[in-house]
């Protein structure tokens, strides 16, 4: 910015018109002195010609050569010389405190090394002259500096001058230099002489003036061109920041493709810090063996690297010369580097990563350049923030996304699980950028893989084979135990892979886990299953992400909840359904004992969802079979033919013996079962057998058998054994009807027989027998209702 009060510089185009003015001139002198006689005359007209000459001369160079004073002081002294006849002259400048050598004629060169080896000198330092007349504002004479008892003797001698004139360049008051002449001779200097310095030292005065404003002009022009370009450049990555929402690469990519063009550096490079470590995420210009050494791999610089003080002191760090550092950073040893910046990126002033340029000379950056790094850095904190806030928007809206999907399955499968588990472990392995996922439910001791997504099928088959059991420190193991979250950033490096768990070493051999994530399924504190992620690299996940694994987890525990709860009223609504279809069978077929048995039967299979269903009746010590469902007809003459004793060897027998229903899981894992594998039963696994009791004694049994190993339930047990007494009621009640039907019969017989003797012997007839058949229909009717 120009000093206040400060004129404007003289157009180039002024001086040029001065300087030819003055050449017009020295033409009219020359002129005129060619017809002038007189000497005196010839003499001044000639001094007149010579001062002219010099101005024109030094008017030329200051406008040819508007941005270096250097030219206009060497050809002020050499005609000042001339044109005085001094001994030497000389121009220095002042910067305010000290005096500067600039310009000097008549020296010896060394001379001229004894002048500037004096120089600079305080502007208080009356040694010299040129600091006298700085400070007095006007032209210092000295007459015989052997006289002057302040004045350096041994300079002047040698200067070998003893007369000094010295004339201030003045700006508007101002000191800004001075030009010294020197003679040889000691005594006055003439006026002229005088005056003819002070019109060399405005020259002087307008030549620095034109240099400095015009100096300043081009500074503010450049000054421009540079804010201008940090604009742009600036104005192109927030383009980028808005164009790119929740991307950080292109952002960073067009930092520092901007920072090394406008810093004119080399290469560059932006990193994240986690945990003490630097990971660099981006790089620009950088040469293969750089890129290859650290371009997304954790480094942990070493002490005093530059890396390492700008993370201890969170402030830039600007190296000249790398290679001269004491020990080398990587970018020297692979890249050349030299010259370099590290800038911190730092939020609410925590350290999150550095923004590096580097050059392969030795060239240090300006102010300028720094202050656009630092931009960019704050730029690049603002994108990573940015970045955070919008990917936990989104992340937040998927999982209330998934969450809504997963309740609208649930909602769409009442009763269906698979669907809903299914939807569950899509959603949390998308969203967690998991490999895969799985979803096991608790047996006892055991788990069974329920659902699962993206698992490898080597995995599958294995757990598909057999129920899991998890061994005591594998994480399955502890999450039993400790009912809580269980987060193993490196399978391969669990205690419990190396000791060789053969769980664990599956997951990791056959379904390539390293990073697992196992979120328990708690219904009121008890485990029914877990819910389990997995990533087949070393990546940790989330807190986000775990918090959404135990939001599905929750889900899961209200869908299997639901799930029961509805099976639970749909058997018993099927219960109760096959109940009064049985009782209504039983109401309607009082006659019929085979149709109500053959209805129990089935009811009793397919409400229990066996393979098979069948009935024995007691008879002379022996129970006999009655009625069966989904025996081929092999099997049923099979067991016609065969009854069967009491004893341990089936599970009717057995039922029979201990008088209560007899559970069987698995027909061949139980020492005492006998199956004939001829008669087609070798296939029976699971068996139920339970006693038809009358008043305590077994009349009867119902047995139900499975092919495949599937306990029946608590519930299915309690139906079962519910067909069993309506059996037994409704052998009771054809019995009993049977009974009164032998009597009524009996009755009438007897009624009929004495009429007849009557009618014979002429009694009276007896009319009771003519309602014996309505009595006998009364009769079975009560028993059915009872």
């Amino acid at each position: 910015m120009a000093r206040k009060g400060a004129k404007s510089p003289r157009p180039a185009t002024s001086l040029r018109s001065k300087a030819t003015k003055a050449r017009t001139h020295v033409d009219r002198l020359r002129a005129a002195n060619a017809d002038l006689n007189n000497a005196d005359l010839k003499k001044r007209l000639a001094e007149a010609l010579e001062q002219q000459t010099a101005t024109a001369e030094i008017l030329g160079i200051i406008s040819s050569s508007p941005t270096d004073v250097q030219p206009v002081f060497d050809t002020i002294v050499r005609n000042f010389v001339s044109l005085c006849g001094s001994t030497f002259g000389a121009i220095y400048t002042f910067d305010g405190e000290l005096v500067h050598f600039a310009s000097a004629y008549g020296f010896s060169p060394d001379q001229i090394a004894g002048l500037k080896a004096k120089y600079p000198v305080h502007v208080n330092d009356r040694s010299v002259l040129s600091s006298r007349a700085i400070l007095a504002k006007t032209s210092v004479h000295i007459q015989d500096v052997m006289l002057d008892r302040h004045y350096d003797r041994q300079h002047a001698a040698l200067s070998d001058s003893r007369r000094l004139l010295a004339v201030p360049m003045l700006r508007e008051g101002i000191p800004l230099g001075a030009i010294v002449a020197a003679w040889a001779e000691a005594g006055a200097t003439p006026k002229q002489h005088e005056d003819l310095l002070k019109v060399f030292a405005a020259q002087a005065v307008i030549a620095i003036e034109n240099t400095r404003l015009l100096k300043e002009l081009r500074q503010r022009t450049d000054d421009l061109s540079e804010s201008l370009e940090q604009q742009t450049a600036t104005a192109e990555v927030l383009r980028v920041i808005s164009s790119s929402p929740g991307e950080l690469e292109p952002v960073f990519n067009a930092m520092l493709a901007n920072a090394l063009r406008i810093c004119e550096a080399k290469f560059g490079m932006l990193q994240r810090y986690r945990d003490g470590a630097f990971v660099v995420e981006v790089m620009v210009g950088a040469p293969p063996a750089l890129v290859e050494a650290l371009l997304h791999k954790p480094f942990r610089p070493p002490s005093g690297n530059p890396l390492d003080r700008m993370m201890r002191s969170k402030t830039l760090v600007h190296t000249v010369d790398a290679a001269a550092e004491q020990n080398k950073p990587m970018s020297a040893r692979l890249a050349g580097a030299r010259t370099h910046i590290v800038v911190p990126m730092l939020k609410d002033d925590e350290l999150i990563g550095a923004l590096s340029i580097y050059r392969t000379e030795v060239r240090p950056f300006t102010d300028k350049q720094i202050e656009l790094i630092q931009n960019f850095a704050a730029q690049a904190v603002i994108a990573i923030e940015n970045t955070r806030l919008l990917n936990e928007l989104r992340e937040s809206l998927q999982q209330q996304t998934a969450t809504a999907d997963v309740l609208k399955v649930i909602s769409g499968s009442p009763g269906e699980l698979e669907p809903v588990f299914q939807a569950m472990l899509e959603n949390a392995v998308r969203i967690c950028a998991a490999s895969f996922g799985n979803l096991y439910l608790r047996d006892g001791e055991f788990f069974l893989l329920a659902a699962f997504h993206n698992t490898p099928p080597a995995f599958i088959a294995s757990r598909r084979e057999r129920p899991y059991r998890p061994g005591p420190n594998s994480p399955p193991g502890r999450l039993v135990r400790a009912r809580a979250v269980i987060h193993v950033a490196d399978l391969m490096a669990d205690p419990s892979y190396l000791e060789r768990d053969p769980g664990v070493v599956a997951f990791a051999e056959l379904a390539g886990s390293r990073t697992v994530v196992l979120v328990p399924m708690l219904k009121e504190s008890e485990l029914i299953g877990y819910l389990s992620i997995y990533r087949q690299e070393v990546h940790p996940f989330t807190d986000k992400q775990i918090e959404l694994l135990t939001n599905f987890a929750s889900q899961a525990v209200i869908a299997v909840e639901n799930t029961r709860l509805l099976n639970e009223l749909r058997e018993s609504l099927q219960q109760q359904t096959a109940t009064a279809d049985v009782l209504k069978v039983i109401s309607r077929s009082t006659f019929d004992l085979q149709a109500v048995l053959d209805t129990l039967v089935e009811s009793a299979a397919r409400l229990c969802r066996a393979d098979r269903a069948a009935i024995r009746l007691a008879k002379d010590g022996a129970y006999h079979h009655v009625a069966s469902y989904g025996f081929t007809p092999e099997q049923k003459e099979y067991m016609k033919q065969h009854s069967l004793r009491p004893d341990r060897g089936s599970v009717a027998g057995r039922a029979v013996l201990e008088g209560k229903a007899v559970h069987v899981v698995d027909a061949k894992a139980d020492p005492e079962m006998r199956l004939t594998g001829g008669s087609g039963f070798a296939n029976v696994r699971t068996i139920l057998g339970v006693p038809m009791l009358r008043e305590r004694a077994p009349t009867g049994v119902l047995i139900l058998t499975r092919n495949a190993v599937e306990p029946f339930t608590v519930k299915q047990i309690e139906l079962v054994t519910t067909f069993a007494d309506q059996a037994v009621i409704a052998i009771e009640n054809v019995r009993l009807f049977d009974e009164v039907k032998h009597r009524t019969a009996e009755r009438i017989a007897a009624a009929a027989d004495r009429n007849r003797r009557r009618a014979q012997g002429h009694q009276p007839l007896d009319v009771r027998s003519a309602n014996g058949a309505r009595d006998v229909d009364r009769v079975g009717g009560a028993l059915v209702r009872g």
